[in-house]
């Protein structure tokens, strides 16, 4: 089987960076070794760092493809390839593509954008066009009253490797400070009666629905090998509730509170990479750096930039004051096992040769070049 040799790479292994060489074959790697490598068509990579591709457990970034403009609907698959092509662009060969499962109104279209999204990765995918490797992560928005017809279809998928259980109401979550909610409200020229009387239907749909959702989700997935997860964690009670119901994941925990309650009930966290890059939360909830002091990160998702991942890693090591392997760790190794997938997140004897070479140019990581299982994708 044909194969690829990287020598003079800063290999970053688990714990330690190896000055040496690494070798494939087929879709693995091979051999790892801390000394260079004289075989005819080495790749060499000139002191670069060599990491494993980053897998991301959470991306809308298909959803700004398909509107990059409030009034501009982009053909589906043709945004489905510019997004692939984003994130192998970024290192990220394993993506988990984040549809939003229910309509609590807030963006038009997002069922669409969910069913012909699903379509589109399945086809490209069957027919070998995506550069990386794409799964699914159901966002199921429990408050939706349309939200178990949606997810039922999609429930037993082949691709599905997380699910996600969100709750938008102003007054919970992400919009726990409700007068944000009505600033936005007010921003898109609703009146004060009419913004009372949204805040009211979403109140009494959240208490129709929120808990009955919830149940259709946990029941279906009960016993079947697929992560779980609770999304904008507020208070330690919420975050215990969902421990009780066997949820192991809290992602995006928006308060401190949340994201220490998580680490006593022994969830893993996962905070967002954006978070890091832009200097704190773009709605003004914790800063994802004080979570990283605090040692309650596990994994860092791009939500809605790829690139995000990587450069958070690279400031980690400063921010976090934790070593090069563990930041990357933060986007490979950790990410991979919350989703099972035990063939990557590694650059190890017999894992998935998903690799990614990067440099570093004034202390910003720049990608150079992409593998995923042997093959160069960017």
């Amino acid at each position: 089987m044909s194969g690829l040799v990287f020598t003079n790479a800063r290999l970053v292994l688990p714990d330690e960076v190896l000055n040496g060489s690494l070798a494939t074959t087929g879709s693995s790697i091979a051999r790892i070794d801390g000394s260079g490598s004289n075989v005819a068509g080495s790749l060499d990579l000139e002191g670069d760092l060599l990491i494993p591709g980053i897998i991301d457990l959470h991306t809308d970034n298909l959803e700004r493809q398909v509107q990059p403009r409030i009034n501009a609907r982009w053909p589906s698959r043709s945004a489905m390839v510019a997004h692939d092509a984003q994130c192998a662009g970024a290192g990220v060969t394993t993506v988990l593509d984040s549809f939003c499962v229910g309509d609590l109104g807030f963006e038009e279209d997002r069922k669409r954008t969910f069913v012909e999204g699903v379509a589109d990765l399945d086809a490209l995918t069957d027919a070998g066009l995506l550069k990386s490797e794409h799964l699914i992560h159901l966002r199921c928005e429990l408050p939706a009253p349309d939200m178990e017809a949606l997810f039922d279809p999609y429930a037993d998928h082949k691709r599905l490797a997380l699910v996600s259980l969100m709750d938008h109401s102003p007054g919970v979550g992400q919009w726990g400070d409700i007068s944000q909610f009505r600033a936005i409200l007010r921003r898109d020229g609703l009146t004060e009666p009419e913004i009372d009387a949204r805040v009211e239907h979403h109140r009494e749909g959240r208490l129709r629905w929120r808990d009955r959702n919830k149940r259709v989700v946990l029941n279906r997935m009960q016993g079947r090998p697929v992560a779980l997860a609770s999304h904008d964690d507020r208070t330690a009670e919420e975050v215990a509730e969902n421990a009780a119901d066997g949820i192991r994941i809290s992602e995006f925990p928006v308060s401190m509170e949340a994201a220490l309650a998580a680490r006593a009930h022994d969830m893993e966290v996962i905070a967002g990479a954006p978070n890091i890059v832009r200097g704190g939360s773009h709605s003004g909830n914790v800063a994802a750096a004080d979570l990283l002091r605090a040692g309650a990160v596990d994994a860092f998702a791009s939500d809605y930039v790829p690139a995000s991942l990587l450069e958070a890693a690279i400031m980690a090591t400063a921010i976090g004051e934790i070593t090069l392997p563990q930041a990357i760790l933060l986007i490979t190794d950790r990410p991979a096992k919350m989703a099972s997938l035990m063939d990557r997140g590694r650059i190890e004897v017999g894992r998935s040769a998903d690799l990614v070479r990067v440099r570093l140019h004034e202390g910003m990581p720049i990608v150079l070049g992409v593998w995923r299982r042997g093959e160069r994708v960017a």
